[in-house]
């Protein structure tokens, strides 16, 4: 049976159809036109779950190697999140320069090396609490407590959908499970329900729940069909005596659009389809046994979020507008995420040198395709860690400063703001960077002014940047 077949067979949730085509279920975008000149029109949003060192990673402290084992003082008290301060603890790893930039790279970090001279690093990063749950909340909602929507959602809501076929925001988790807050980092709170993240996962046997139907011998695709049909009369017929409810609505359009990705993302899913230079690009193991994932392991990490990141790409040039890929799951014991308390070589090495490969394969396939140019790539994670030991090999939480990094859509690489000499606190504290000026950029670039995508709830109108944030003017080209 064709796509044009099964669609017709949806009954009511044509009139869905009609109305979104109208831009009446506000699926086509409510800022028209748009406040900017757009730079880019889709994101993805790197996120590292349980909170990456940037001294180990991205900014390079030669004073923490010049004070190895010795005292840490920063010249204040400090209160840890569960430690006392320990001794200055460099890196375990060595850090070289790469690109024309000469940017310093950690050795667990070196595939990004090759796409170095594309990358906007910002140092100076603060945040608001060492608590992962509410760290995370606000770097995917912009608010440290529930109840706001994620940013993506402010982008489906704000620009709408490029495919018919396809969710506009997909996220795409750790395999080992959610990270802290759950669903709650790409829920759409007050917004239009159709605005949540669609939970996609890459390399399952059934990467979409519910999708398609079980498997039973009593189900055909005639009484599939049969049933899918009575469905939309009764959400139809239910519709019609509640006007103006969103819920219903967005049900309607979500049936709708699960019918049509019955189709194509089984096809965007596909990564069998691949030419094998790209597969060994990002990483990928050869098609056979499963990859071994009873300890975490460099080749497991690779091999996970490199395919999400291939999946990534393949959601976006088929219309997909936000991708959220994930590393790192909740905290347990063993560690499977960044939360590196007690062992920082043993976390961090493996899940860092996966991540690296991956975006790395991500940036220069967009580029190669012409897609990095109105593509925004984000990698951020809730906090930092401190400069001193936990113990004699971890780190302990430091949501004073750390570091993200962007590039495409219009970003202009180079560093923009750093932290002191420990990669404890912002080197000035007058320029530090937050989400809200992250979000704010990001917005920017996809032609929205951040003051005016506000939308009224409870006699408040709330924005992703809340009443913060500036746009980053120096990193735009």
């Amino acid at each position: 049976m064709n796509r044009r077949t099964f669609l017709g067979t949806m009954g009511g949730m044509a009139l869905g159809n009609l109305l979104t085509r109208e831009g009446l279920l506000g699926a086509s975008g409510v800022i028209h036109p748009l406040h900017y000149e757009p730079k880019a029109k889709r994101v993805i949003q790197l996120f590292m779950a349980g909170a990456t060192s940037h001294v180990d990673t991205f900014d390079h402290k030669p004073y923490l190697e010049k004070k190895d084992g010795q005292p840490w003082d920063p010249g204040e008290k400090v209160e840890l999140f569960q430690s006392e301060p320990g001794a200055t603890y460099a890196s375990p790893w060595k850090f070289k320069p790469y690109g024309k930039s000469g940017k310093m790279l950690s050795d667990i970090v070196a595939p990004l090396g090759e796409v170095v001279d594309e990358l906007a690093f910002i140092h100076n990063v603060v945040g608001k609490t060492g608590v992962h749950s509410q760290a995370t909340l606000l770097q995917t909602t912009g608010f440290n407590f529930p109840g706001f929507p994620s940013a993506g959602s402010w982008v489906s809501y704000a620009l709408g959908s490029e495919s018919d076929d396809l969710p506009t925001f997909v996220v795409l988790p750790d395999h080992r499970g959610l990270a802290s807050n759950g669903a709650k980092n790409w829920g759409a709170a007050f917004l239009p329900a159709q605005h949540q993240g669609t939970l996609i996962r890459p390399g399952n046997a059934n990467p979409i729940a519910d999708l398609h139907p079980p498997k039973s011998a009593f189900i055909s695709p005639e009484s599939d069909r049969a049933g899918l049909e009575l469905l939309s009369r009764l959400n139809a017929a239910h519709a019609e005596g509640r006007p103006g409810d969103n819920r219903l609505s967005a049900r309607v359009k979500a049936y709708e659009l699960a019918g049509a990705m019955q189709l194509s993302a089984t096809d965007a899913l596909d990564v069998s389809q691949e030419p094998q230079y790209i597969k060994d690009m990002y990483g990928l193991a050869p098609e056979g046994p499963a990859v071994d994932d009873s300890i975490i392991n460099i080749k497991a990490e690779t091999e996970f979020f490199g395919r999400k990141c291939l999946v990534a790409r393949r959601l976006l040039e088929r219309g997909t507008r936000f991708v959220q890929i994930w590393s790192g799951n909740d905290n347990g014991f063993p560690r499977r995420n960044w939360d590196s308390h007690e062992n920082l070589k043993r976390d961090h090495e493996p899940l860092a040198l996966g991540m690296a490969r991956g975006a790395a394969a991500l940036i220069k396939d967009l580029k190669q395709r012409g897609l990095l140019d109105d593509t925004i790539i984000l990698w951020t994670t809730e906090f930092g860690r401190m400069p001193c030991s936990q113990g004699s090999s971890g780190r302990d939480h430091n949501p004073f400063v750390f570091t993200n990094w962007l590039c495409g859509g219009g970003i202009k690489p180079g560093t923009y703001g750093e932290s002191d000499i420990w990669g404890f606190r912002p080197q000035d504290p007058s320029t530090k960077t937050t989400v809200y000026d992250i979000n704010a950029t990001i917005l920017h670039q996809l032609g929205i002014d951040h003051e005016k995508l506000t939308v009224r709830n409870n006699g408040i109108d709330r924005r992703l940047t809340d009443v913060h944030g500036h746009v980053l003017e120096d990193m735009l080209g």
